[in-house]
Formats: structure tokens, C-alpha cells, sequence
């Protein structure tokens, strides 16, 4: 088992810090749903419904999750209402795992005798660069050999800061100016990460939304290129969200699953928010693996994304 294959204490404790906003927000909610109430009834079903739809999870996916317990409640015939986290739990890690959010062991990757390309996506102002960081960083901590690729070429800023993320790191980083053609920066990475013998490459993209068609040329120009050093490159399509914008994070996600084939995602800035519940609602909706979840500021505050210890730490 890898470096960060065992879900520690001080991550559990990490964990639940991060989402203690979130937590705080739901349990009032919660409370308040009860109040005065012995067992689960339509009432009761009626107030959760509006707390899980208040606090980010989305209508739709909350729909199911009542529905589940209303399955419950019908099978068991009284269930009390001590029992709701309990429950609220177990129905929502297996929505979780039914949406293909899966545990992760750790940092690792599969083996492989070409690097592993992981191309980035999201829009500017979500923390795409600074995720990329602490990715690189965690690889890094696991053995791995990373070379991360400044293809974001829309914005000088972008490539400044990567540089930077770099350097902190100590990753090497392939770069051109800006304005250069990002395919061709996407290209010099693989080549320069293939002849040095990197396990992973990170692959940071431009995020503009406001011309959609652009930007899925652009993507796909980039995956065209990178296939003639990598033939199944990129390995991942990992596209990042800012958990603090709640539903607005939901229709960034229904764009860039339009623009590009998105294989992963990355929920970033849930420790200053009350609107971690995103999480549950865009798993389910995409049918996308939440594969990451940034908690912090620190390095190590970018986790591995764990259902089953993510719903715990939300509902215990």
C-alpha cells in the first residue's frame, strides 16, 4: 500500500476541519427538520427535502435520496428520527458508489512503460493552478517523477504561476510564451517527459467558457497532438470545480462535459463554504467520479476523494 493508501487520523481530523462549514449548516438545518419529532414521517421527509436541496446537493439528486428513504421508512414501518444520520449516511455513499465514485487507494498510478497524462480543464478563478500544484506535490510524495506542461497560453498569468507552483515543488516545466499554440507546448511536454522517463505529466488547459465551440476545438487539438508522442494520451480528463459556487459549479460541470470527454473531477475550496453538499449532487448528476477534493490550504489538504469517510465526516 502507497504512501497515502491508509486514511490516517490527522486526514480524518483534516477532513471534518474542511467540512465543518458545511456540517455546521446541515446539522442546524437538520435539527430544525425534527424538532418535536419522534419518528420519520411526511413531515419530516418534506423538511429534509429542503434541507438537502438548501444546501447544494441539487433537486434532482435529493429527489432520489427521498425516495430512498421513503423506501426505508415503508419496509421497516417506524423508523426514528435518531436513526436519520445513520440512514442519510448509508443512502448517500451508495448513490455515491453506484455514480462511480469509487475509493482510492492513494497517489499511485497504474503501471505503465509511457508517462501518465492527466490534462486539466475549468475555469479561470476555480484554483486550477494551485490544484495542479498539490497534485504535483502529492505524486511527488508517492515516488513519482512529474513534469508538469503550461498549455493555459491565453493568459500570462497562468503560465507565470504555474512556474511559480514549479518551483515550489521542484518539478521540472515545460513552457512558451503567451499566445504560443497550446497544442505545441502540450507536445514538447510528452516528448520532454517520454525522454526523461516521468511517470505522470499534468497538463494545465485555457478556461473560456464564452465560446464553447473554441474551446472544444482547442481541447481536442490538444489530444490529437499529444497522441503522437502518447497514443492514449491524455490517460485522464480532470476538470476542476470550485465547491464554494454551489449550483454555479453544477453548470460549469454541464459545460465542460459538452466541450470535452471528462473522465474525473476535483472540488476545490470546500473548507470556506457551507455548500460542500455540490459534491453529492454533481457525482450523481455526471455520472463522474469525484476523484479529488481540496480542504485547505496546505499541500496535503488536496485528499483523495473517499465516499464512505466523506458522508461520515458530513453527517456523523
Amino acid at each position: 500500500m502507497g504512501l497515502f493508501g491508509v486514511f490516517s487520523k490527522a486526514k480524518k481530523e483534516s477532513l471534518e476541519q474542511g467540512l465543518s462549514k458545511t456540517k455546521e449548516s446541515v446539522f442546524k438545518k437538520l435539527s430544525r427538520a425534527v424538532v418535536g419529532k419522534s419518528k420519520v414521517d411526511d413531515e419530516v421527509l418534506d423538511n429534509l427535502e429542503e434541507v438537502l436541496i438548501t444546501s447544494d446537493v441539487g433537486v434532482d439528486t435529493t429527489l432520489k435520496i427521498i425516495r430512498r428513504i421513503e423506501e426505508r421508512v415503508d419496509r421497516d414501518k417506524y423508523l426514528g428520527v435518531d436513526e436519520l444520520n445513520g440512514i442519510l449516511k448509508e443512502e448517500i455513499a451508495a448513490l455515491l458508489e453506484e455514480n462511480n465514485t469509487e475509493d482510492v487507494a492513494d497517489f499511485d498510478l497504474p503501471q505503465r512503460t509511457e508517462p501518465y497524462v492527466i490534462m486539466v480543464v475549468g475555469v479561470n478563478g476555480v484554483g486550477k493552478t494551485t490544484t495542479i500544484g498539490k497534485l504535483a506535490w502529492n505524486f511527488k510524495q508517492a515516488g513519482k517523477k512529474v513534469v508538469l506542461g503550461a498549455a493555459d497560453t491565453f493568459r500570462a498569468a497562468a503560465i507565470d504561476q504555474l512556474q511559480i507552483w514549479a518551483e515550489r515543488v521542484d518539478v521540472p516545466i515545460v513552457r512558451q510564451n503567451m499566445g504560443s499554440d497550446p497544442a505545441s507546448v502540450a507536445y514538447d511536454t510528452l516528448t520532454s517527459a517520454k525522454a526523461s522517463g516521468a511517470d505522470v505529466v499534468i497538463i494545465d488547459t485555457a478556461g473560456r467558457l464564452h465560446n464553447k465551440i473554441n474551446l472544444m476545438n482547442e481541447l481536442a487539438k490538444i489530444k490529437k497532438v499529444m497522441q503522437k508522442v502518447v497514443p492514449d494520451a491524455p490517460n485522464e480528463v480532470l476538470l476542476i470545480l470550485d465547491g464554494s459556487t454551489g449550483q454555479n459549479a453544477f453548470e460549469q460541470a454541464k459545460q465542460f462535459t459538452l466541450a470535452t470527454e471528462v473522465t474525473a473531477l476535483a472540488l476545490t475550496k470546500l473548507d470556506g463554504t457551507a455548500k460542500g453538499g455540490v459534491v453529492i449532487g454533481i457525482s450523481d448528476q455526471f455520472k463522474v467520479p469525484v476523484k479529488y477534493i481540496g480542504i485547505g490550504e496546505k499541500m496535503e489538504d488536496l485528499q483523495i476523494f473517499r465516499r464512505k469517510e466523506f458522508v461520515d465526516s458530513l453527517f456523523s
